[in-house]
């Protein structure tokens, strides 16, 4: 039977599905409600990575995480691109799909980055028209990821979180919580963590992403290559206090370690899910705790 959600009584921590772990999910069962994945790694249907991801999702429930619709982009939609998402779509069923509050192409070239946008209205407009587009060629809405941020616009007429909020209020799309990118911009440029999460609709989180970070100078980098720290712990523990369980996704991009550490991140989170209190000096740890 394919898995294609989540149960409201099992509001459960995933993890992002990597090479490195194929031969772990199709050998065993493992102890992780859901998998996410990058859309743009699955776009072949011919490939082993694609046949092995039909095979995975016979058994998890799978989020699509996409990094190249450019939402941001003054050149609108990539025509071409959008199918090849809605084609993949409609052969794993995932029960949620995301973006990012970002921009990455232009005159038909893409960055290998998610650019940040200026926070304007000129702006505003453009996400608008274009992620209702997306979503009525999608049949379905989208989640937008909150991005980390390494300097601001002066241009910028609004704060960011309030920009968010507006944008998927207009466009009845949903919003990804990434709790790093919120700790790592708020550090970045001194922002104040709980006015940020003040001005979230909470009705609007339907996902929450950790993910670890590290230091350049005075820079905090959202590079995915760590564990998530004791601050960002403390911050998605508020968050859970306050607004309740949802879906959580460990994301390890880079310096992928072994499965464990990740399904210790997971059982963490899962803990703080079913409300037991993680202390701040056991947070930091780097502790594993299998998952029931």
């Amino acid at each position: 039977m394919v898995m294609t959600g989540i149960s409201s009584r099992q509001v459960s921590t995933g993890i992002g599905l990597r090479h490195d772990h194929y031969s772990h999910f199709l050998n065993e069962k493992q102890p992780v409600a859901w998998l996410e994945v990058h859309a743009e790694n699955f776009l072949n249907f011919e490939t082993p990575a694609y046949h092995m991801l039909e095979r995975i999702r016979q058994n998890y429930p799978i989020s699509l995480h996409a990094v190249n619709l450019s939402l941001g982009s003054s050149d609108g939609i990539d025509e071409d691109h959008l199918k090849q998402i809605k084609s993949l779509i409609d052969r794993i069923n995932p029960f949620l799909v995301s973006d990012h509050l970002s921009w990455g192409r232009i005159d038909g070239y893409y960055f290998n980055d998610l650019l940040p946008v200026p926070y304007t209205q000129e702006t505003f407009n453009i996400l608008a028209t274009t992620i209702s587009q997306v979503q009525d060629i999608l049949k379905r809405p989208l989640l937008i990821e909150n991005p980390s941020s390494y300097f601001q616009y002066q241009l910028s007429e609004m704060e960011e979180a309030d920009f968010l909020a507006q944008l998927v209020k207009r466009t009845g799309s949903s919003i990804l919580l990434d709790i790093n990118n919120v700790y790592v911009s708020c550090q970045n440029h001194g922002w104040d963590q709980e006015a940020y999460l003040k001005a979230i609709p909470k009705s609007k989180v339907k996902e929450i992403h950790l993910a670890g970070h590290t230091r350049q100078g005075s820079l905090r980098i959202d590079d995915h290559a760590s564990r998530v720290c004791g601050d960002v712990w403390n911050l998605y523990q508020k968050v859970i206090s306050l607004w309740g369980p949802i879906p959580t996704l460990i994301e390890w991009d880079t310096n992928v370690p072994e499965l464990e550490v990740l399904l210790g991140e997971a059982a963490k989170a899962q803990s703080i899910l079913d409300g037991i209190h993680i202390p701040s000096n056991l947070a930091r740890k780097e502790i594993y705790v299998r998952a029931g």
